[in-house]
């Protein structure tokens, strides 16, 4: 555990908490986040966590903990943990069902994605309260015109596109998006890339017989898109 000078005979000592008071986002009813942390119970050593609730497409902005690892198990309904390894340059997509986990080492850029709908995650963190840097902030304080010059875009086209990113998301895409309403009009058959019907995901024994392996660089959600949330500041 980390290093503590609680006196735990101590009556300010906390050994035990209710999540549901400590609300971190809520999109609907649906979809929210519920956290804890040392802030919470004061006991705690090198753990936090958070309770996730998502729906059916919904996605936990792209992100990273630059302090603590993250491991993600799967209670009920499914996900797909989706991440950049660093060395390998390697986008990777590891579906998780009720009992499965994932992990993501510390500092690494990575989301979540419900392929079913009630589906419930915890994440499961190896410091005391864990810090967050959002996509949201990295592409809105980013000047356009930076972007434009680094990659060779057309800057009034960049700065278009980033516009609407000026609002807290953190679960998106965000309730009123039109772009998902347009997405949920077109059939599997117009993306180029291959889908899951039903958003199911395969099973663990066949994702390790390569289903995984032919597919983790192309999964795509019809109704997933580019998300931004909340960010720059620790929970």
């Amino acid at each position: 555990m980390a290093v503590s000078y609680m006196d735990y005979s101590s009556p300010s000592a906390q050994f035990t908490y209710d999540l549901s008071n400590n609300q971190f986002f809520k999109k609907d009813d649906r979809n929210l986040i519920n956290f804890l942390s040392i802030n919470q119970i004061n006991t705690l050593g090198n753990v936090s966590l958070l309770d996730i609730y998502l729906s059916t497409g919904n996605v936990i902005e792209p992100h990273i903990h630059q302090n603590a690892s993250e491991l993600v198990y799967c209670i009920s309904g499914a996900a797909v943990v989706s991440l950049i390894n660093p060395f390998t340059k390697e986008l990777r997509n590891f579906p998780i069902q009720p009992g499965q986990v994932a992990n993501v080492p510390q500092g690494w850029w990575h989301y979540e994605v419900a392929s079913v709908d009630n589906t419930h995650l915890l994440a499961i963190f190896d410091a005391p309260v864990p810090e967050f840097i959002a996509g949201f902030d990295l592409l809105r304080l980013t000047p356009a015109s930076v972007f434009a010059h680094t990659y060779c875009l057309d800057e009034a086209k960049v700065k278009d596109t980033l516009a609407p990113i000026t609002k807290t998301v953190v679960i998106g895409p965000p309730s009123d998006c039109k772009m998902n309403q347009v997405r949920s009009k077109m059939a599997p058959a117009q993306h180029a890339n291959p889908t899951y019907s039903n958003h199911s995901v395969p099973s663990q024994s066949s994702y390790n017989q390569g289903y995984g392996q032919q597919h983790r660089q192309q999964y795509y959600y019809p109704q997933q898109q580019p998300v931004i949330g909340n960010g720059g500041y620790t929970f």
